[in-house]
């Protein structure tokens, strides 16, 4: 809303504020308004319609800027939808991530997990080896024993 619809409009409430001063300070004055004679004229009458134009105009006024006001926040709205849906989408994105990151590390351990296994079968398989061998010669049962091993 500019500032000249602004100042036309209290232009308008002004005047009309006036007019019913004037009126009502006539009719205080008099006592009744049937004790007074008010004299009503052509151009009183011309000055009323002009009043009542003006007021029709103020009001399309306000009805344009409550359609554009509206239109503004409808708008608004339709934008905080569209960042609703990007909020949404960036939520799905970090858990496909989270996922991602979790799949890619089981499947990059995998191997290793396999491999430790298959080492340690062999440490056991070497120690059962050594164990029986030691029990047939008596220097290997005593190196086996200071190292730890029996």
């Amino acid at each position: 809303m500019n500032y000249d619809n602004v100042i036309s409009m209290k232009l308008g409430i002004v005047i009309l504020f006036l007019l019913f001063a004037v009126f009502a300070g006539d009719i205080v004055a008099g006592g009744s308004a049937s004790a007074k004679e008010i004299p009503f004229t052509q151009d009183d009458r011309d000055r009323l319609l002009r009043l009542e134009e003006g007021q029709k105009a103020i009001n399309q006024r306000i009805d344009d800027v409550n359609k554009s006001v509206n239109q503004r926040i409808d708008d608004l709205r339709g934008d905080v939808q569209g960042l609703r849906d990007l909020i949404y989408v960036v939520i799905g994105g970090i858990f496909v991530l989270i996922g991602f990151v979790i799949w890619d590390r089981r499947t990059a351990l995998a191997p290793a997990i396999k491999k430790n296994r298959e080492l340690e079968e062999k440490e056991e398989r070497v120690e059962r080896a050594l164990r029986e061998y030691a029990k047939k010669e008596p220097g290997m049962a005593e190196v086996l024993k200071e190292a730890g091993l029996l």
